[in-house]
């Protein structure tokens, strides 16, 4: 067999991993940004080493225009290499503002701070800097195979992009999860520099296109054109080619280029495939950039993850005496900060494929709603920002003076809330026979004063056979509704202004299980009762088996939850809540992975949707016309075959055409093999999708975690309510905290009497004491 040049030929038998100290040969497959600066920093930090870099393209091709760099990235190039840095820094284009422009109306925000080039450019200051230190580099070449490279080189670096033929070779050991999205885009450029970062709508007799631009160059911009699949197939692109393309392109969105045409550059429709591995490393060889990640161009971040791996992978090769210890330090680096970015993005591309939604919203709220897509920048953020245009936004949303959007009042029925927080279900596990007792009154009670418009008590159950656990709460007997009855008037009495609500449900296959502190989910190991369901599927294999419900035993239950509503009423509470989630009895009616009948309730959706219908219909007769009613639902399954959001908004419009007020959007904990794909805020989106298609009022729910959160999600449109959980097992006073730390008082709301002396944040240390001016030398 021959070799190639520079190749030498394999060892015989398994060898050993090198140190990073004898790293002498590297290899780099993919010559775009990452890939070149790992091999500059590389090759810095140790001149001895022998590093090839493989690129099957030519020098000056590249399929992209310009590049977007955020001052963090610059930061760690400056440290890393100011050679780089320096020659960067005087190609930049600067500019503060981003213009969103929508029905003939611009609006701009400004203060966001950009720094773009071209990316031609870009790689040639990353090959002058490679050649400047010895790398060599190998354009118009393929790379050998990664098995012949990772048998001849200590070290193969895969940069080779999304469609990585390494990560393909590698399949079983990397686990690549692929997902392709609904929208086609196209890369162009305009011979002239936009003044700020633009987004253009146009609605078009075939649907709706987007317009991202920036500029690049002082006489040049990127603009990338989205659009829907359907709607790219429907305007005739599918037909079209790239120079025709282009031309189209620049007529929809002639206002924006002043009449002036747009150029491609091999450019072609794609739709964005968002690649997510399990693993980032394979014996020697390591993944970079796309070819372990993807993150969609709408926040801007391809390049710039590529580049900070780059500088985490030189980084960890340094501080690690083993290469296995290296490559897994650099992957424990990187996963954390990519799997952030990658939820961002997906929130940013998700509302970019569903902006149809959004397009019959106020002008300054569609552009706050722009902004604040992915979760990145928020109200707080933004009005550090630019505090004009957020104070416009909160006007034109009705907020009064001095009033963060939160502290808004809301109206369902005859209740107005007089603030939009809602303290979140939370099972307590302590009642005594389904009786609450001192510990709901201190538990409620204290939440109650904590200033939250809403105050939710956990699932109260309608039957003794439909509790969870043995602690857990009823409203099946007159004792218990005596007991409720004294915390409801606690809260009407002692936190004036605040609302308490219940939530009826029935645990279904799920409960007859141990205190959720002695093991959650496990059944009894004595003193069970048995368990009804829609179908006989247990929730885990050790689960009690439920029995199908027949026909008599579900008008039981029906009878069993009106009951309970009319309980409700004697109780005083203000609000009732129907739980049609999280796997229950009527959400397991709901979802098809726990609803396998085939008689009238089981089946179709509509069939699904029959029996909570019916339940809903039993309880709205009996609960007071002017109080308000609301469902809690698991928008999706998080498991294939289960429930969808398209299911979720049509579970949505059928709960409303029978009375239900608002929908509480949750997800998931329906079967137990789900794959919830958590993060801040991660529920969000299914009941900003169900408010804007539907128009029905939401509490949105999960992870909202700070009152930034709370605000930025009300005054985007994206819900009416913020239902939050752990942040007040954490502070019951999270509310009236939220309004000292804004700076807010006003009748959004109160502190109680015997607290107003601790409604200012308690003194500190001090902490602003003088800095050393000097350093002296021994």
């Amino acid at each position: 067999m021959r070799l190639r040049r520079g190749e030498r030929a394999a060892p015989t038998g398994p060898q050993p991993l090198k140190t990073p100290s004898h790293l002498r040969r590297i290899a780099i497959i993919g010559g775009g940004p990452g890939g070149l600066y790992a091999a500059a920093l590389l090759k810095r930090l140790d001149p001895a080493r022998e590093i090839t870099v493989w690129e099957r393209n030519a020098p000056d091709d590249t399929f992209g225009f310009g590049v977007v760099l955020s001052d963090e990235t610059l930061g760690g190039i400056e440290h890393a290499d100011p050679v780089v840095y320096a020659a960067l820094r005087d190609e930049f284009v600067r500019w503060d503002d981003i213009d969103i422009v929508h029905r003939g109306t611009r609006h701009t925000s400004g203060g966001h701070g950009f720094a773009a080039l071209g990316r031609r450019r870009l790689l040639e200051i990353l090959h002058e800097r490679c050649r400047s230190l010895g790398v060599e580099l190998r354009f118009r070449t393929e790379a050998p195979s990664p098995e012949r490279l990772s048998e001849t080189y200590d070290l193969v670096v895969a940069a080779d992009g999304v469609n990585s033929t390494t990560r393909e070779a590698h399949t079983d050991v990397f686990r690549p999860h692929v997902v392709t999205h609904r929208c086609r885009y196209i890369w162009l450029a305009a011979d002239f520099a936009f003044d700020a970062f633009r987004f253009e709508i146009a609605e078009t007799e075939h649907g709706v296109a987007q317009l991202h631009g920036y500029p690049y160059a002082a006489d040049a911009s990127t603009v990338i054109v989205e659009m829907r699949e359907e709607v790219w197939q429907a305007a005739g692109f599918a037909e079209l080619d790239e120079q025709a393309s282009a031309e189209q392109c620049a007529k929809i969105f002639a206002d924006a280029l002043g009449g002036r045409p747009l150029r491609s550059n091999k450019s072609a429709w794609i739709n964005f495939r968002t690649v997510v591995n399990e693993r980032w490393s394979h014996g020697n060889t390591v993944l970079l950039g796309d070819a372990a990640h993807t993150a969609h161009f709408s926040i801007g971040s391809g390049t710039k993850l590529a580049v900070e791996d780059a500088l985490a992978l030189a980084a960890c090769l340094e501080e690690h005496a083993e290469l296995p210890a290296a490559l897994a330090a650099y992957e424990a680096e990187r996963r954390p900060v990519v799997a952030s970015t990658q939820r961002a993005a997906r929130a940013s591309l998700e509302w970019f494929e569903n902006l149809p939604l959004y397009l019959d919203q106020p002008a300054r709220q569609f552009a706050f709603n722009l902004l604040t897509r992915s979760r990145r920048v928020t109200h707080d953020n933004l009005r550090l920002r630019d505090a004009h245009f957020t104070a416009s936004v909160e006007r034109e949303f009705g907020c009064p003076p001095g009033t963060p959007p939160m502290f808004t009042p809301f109206r369902l029925r005859g209740l107005t809330l007089r603030n939009r927080v809602v303290v979140s279900p939370m099972d307590m596990y302590s009642a005594v026979d389904g009786v609450p007792g001192d510990f709901h009154l201190v538990h409620l009670g204290a939440r109650a004063l904590g200033g939250a418009g809403l105050v939710m008590t956990e699932m109260v159950c309608v039957s003794p056979e439909g509790r969870i656990t043995p602690g857990c709460a009823g409203l099946y007997t007159g004792q218990q509704t005596e007991a409720w009855r004294r915390i409801t008037e606690f809260v009407h009495a002692r936190a004036p202004g605040t609302a308490i609500g219940v939530q009826l449900g029935h645990s279904g296959r799920k409960g007859s299980t141990k205190l959720m502190w002695e093991g959650m989910d496990e059944p009894l190991e004595e003193g069970n009762w048995p368990l009804v369901a829609a179908s006989p599927i247990p929730y885990k294999p050790e689960s009690q088996t439920p029995h199908e419900l027949t026909a008599s035993q579900l008008a039981d239950i029906r009878e069993q939850f009106a009951a309970a509503a009319w309980r409700a009423t004697r109780c005083g509470f203000d609000l009732l809540e129907l739980h049609c989630a999280h796997g229950y009895l009527l959400s397991g009616f709901l979802s098809p992975l726990t609803n396998r009948r085939t008689d009238a309730y089981g089946g179709t959706p509509e069939n699904r949707l029959r029996f909570p219908l019916e339940v809903l219909d039993a309880v709205r007769a009996v609960w007071p016309e002017d109080r308000p009613l609301t469902v809690r639902v698991s928008a999706t399954d998080w498991a294939e075959g289960g429930t969808t959001g398209d299911d979720a908004v049509a579970i949505a419009r059928a709960f409303a055409a029978h009375g239900a007020d608002a929908i509480d959007v949750s997800t998931g904990q329906v079967v137990a093999d789900e794959r919830p794909e958590y993060g801040r805020s991660y529920q969000t989106p299914y009941a900003d999708r169900i408010r804007n298609e539907t128009g029905i009022p939401v509490i949105a729910v999960g992870a909202i975690s700070s009152w930034d959160d709370v605000n930025s999600l009300i005054l985007a449109g994206r819900t009416d309510l913020c239902a939050l959980a752990r942040p007040h097992l954490y502070d019951p006073h999270w509310t009236v905290h939220a309004a000292a730390e804004q700076g807010y008082t006003g009748p959004g709301v109160e502190w109680p009497a015997p607290y107003r002396a601790g409604s200012r944040r308690p003194q500190t240390g001090r902490t602003d004491a003088p800095k050393p001016r000097l350093t002296l030398g021994t």
